[in-house]
């Protein structure tokens, strides 16, 4: 297939454009606590469905686990000063469930929330504003043995775990994020089996992704009563442009079934407080029917203060009526002649990202946006001291181009989010997959800032990108 490189840019038409964003633009950098932190049985943490995940064995490339990841749980304080070397204004992290609440429920380990603590403080002391997610997909294993996603009851438990934290960390944090990406571990972790806990349950899902809007919904209600006066509660839901593999009428209605479980069943659900009429029909033979109690969707369309958005690709769908109840698939073996493809295999598509401000904007009433993930992995490597990653310079200029396009056109977008600062655990992926702005040796866990950390720092403290600025960073 064709490679993702620094030419790419001549087509995106940015070489000699200046783009600039409003001074009080927020730039940060994310990650998630599976994916850095390691020290996965330290200090009283309890065991998550990623642990059983990976040391179940055979569901991760080169069994790979993140047991010690890039142990940032002993190396904060490093990663910190990279985050002040960049100079980002902001960072976005998750708290580990069961290194707060080891079995979900009752019992707080004092230990993990003193963690968090230190690390607010030390953020804030940088002069680096902390915005916590609460879950990024590392259920306690405990309340999966009692039914987890798949439980009404995962709403209450999910619930008490967020006032838990907000009552602790609520004088140091104003941002909030309750679920990370709700579509992406209800289809890949219950309807798939690609992620943790590997079920493969399509009866069941219906009810599976009714729960994750209702447990934000609850956690929401949880973070306004507990967090403190000045507390801003959002999501960040991963919503791609949903496209049919090919122009016949049955590829495009199975792209439009597909945006329905992907896309509309969260977006409808949290901004319009109903459910599509026709991803209901859809999910309600599978679970959707029963879960749905009177007053659930009051709940869960509470409102907020942003909308996440986490944006790398498109989506291509194909109908395929040997796929029982859906007839369709993602087309992964899609590929589009002429186009570029990140190490992920993803297309290089910045208009996506447009496309789906766009969509926030014109169909759901231009709430606040901010881009909480966006970026791409690449096969770095470290050269003479060196990660020379001119490809992810040039992803990063055409996606923040159309952001900046959206500005321009009326979407209210107030901040961006580069995933991730560090080379990391790319779940079923393991280790072979890198998207940060700081390389990581996974031997020695030595870091290396890329060039594109020096652009990312110049973006920072300028607000402009100069068209081509990266080539020969």
């Amino acid at each position: 297939m064709p490679r993702f490189d620094v030419e790419t840019r001549a087509i995106w038409g940015y070489l000699d454009s200046v783009i600039r964003f409003p001074a009080d633009f927020t730039w940060g950098a994310a990650t998630a606590a599976y994916q850095i932190e390691g020290a996965w049985a330290e200090d009283g943490k309890g065991e998550s469905i990623w642990d059983r995940f990976c040391h179940g064995g055979g569901h991760v490339v080169g069994g790979d686990s993140g047991d010690r990841a890039c142990d940032h749980y002993h190396r904060w304080g490093e990663d910190i000063a990279l985050l002040r070397e960049l100079g980002v204004g902001a960072y976005r992290f998750s708290v580990a469930w069961t290194r707060v609440m080891p079995d979900g429920t009752g019992a707080v380990n004092q230990r993990g929330l003193d963690f968090y603590r230190r690390l607010c403080d030390a953020l804030l002391e940088a002069g680096i504003t902390p915005w916590l997610t609460l879950y990024h997909w590392d259920l306690p294993q405990a309340l999966q043995e009692r039914g987890g996603w798949a439980r009404r009851e995962i709403a209450d438990w999910f619930a008490e775990y967020a006032a838990v934290v907000a009552r602790a960390l609520g004088d140091r944090v104003r941002h909030w994020i309750p679920l990370n990406e709700p579509q992406v571990f209800a289809m890949l972790g219950h309807l798939i089996g690609h992620h943790a806990p590997g079920v493969i349950n399509p009866l069941g899902f219906g009810a599976v992704a009714h729960h994750a809007n209702l447990a934000h919904g609850r956690a929401v209600a949880a973070l306004r009563a507990e967090a403190g006066p000045g507390a801003r509660v959002g999501t960040a839901m991963q919503t791609p442009p949903i496209h049919p593999s090919t122009s016949s009428p049955e590829d495009a209605a199975a792209a439009r079934r597909f945006d329905g479980l992907m896309n509309r069943w969260y977006l409808d659900a949290v901004l319009r407080g109903r459910y599509p009429e026709d991803t209901l029909e859809l999910l309600g033979p599978l679970g959707a029917t029963a879960a749905i109690k009177a007053g659930d969707l009051e709940l869960i369309a509470a409102p907020l203060d942003f909308v996440g958005v986490n944006h790398y690709t498109r989506v291509f769908v194909r109908h395929e009526p040997a796929v029982p109840l859906v007839a369709l698939l993602p087309d992964e073996a899609r590929r589009v002649p002429g186009a570029q493809y990140t190490d992920m295999g993803w297309e290089v598509y910045p208009a996506g990202l447009g496309e789906v401000l766009g969509r926030l904007r014109d169909d759901y009433g231009n709430p606040e946006v901010v881009i909480t993930e966006n970026g791409c992995a690449s096969p770095d490597r470290v050269v003479g001291g060196e990660v020379a990653d001119a490809a992810r310079i040039a992803y990063l200029e055409a996606y923040l181009g159309e952001a900046a396009a959206a500005l321009a056109a009326g979407s209210r977008l107030t901040g961006y989010f580069q995933w991730s600062l560090l080379d990391n655990f790319e779940w079923a992926f393991g280790y072979g997959k890198r998207f940060g702005l700081v390389h990581v040796d996974y031997d020695t866990l030595r870091r290396t800032p890329k060039a594109s950390a020096r652009w990312y720092a110049a973006l920072v403290k300028s607000g402009e990108i100069r068209g081509g600025a990266g080539r020969g960073v």
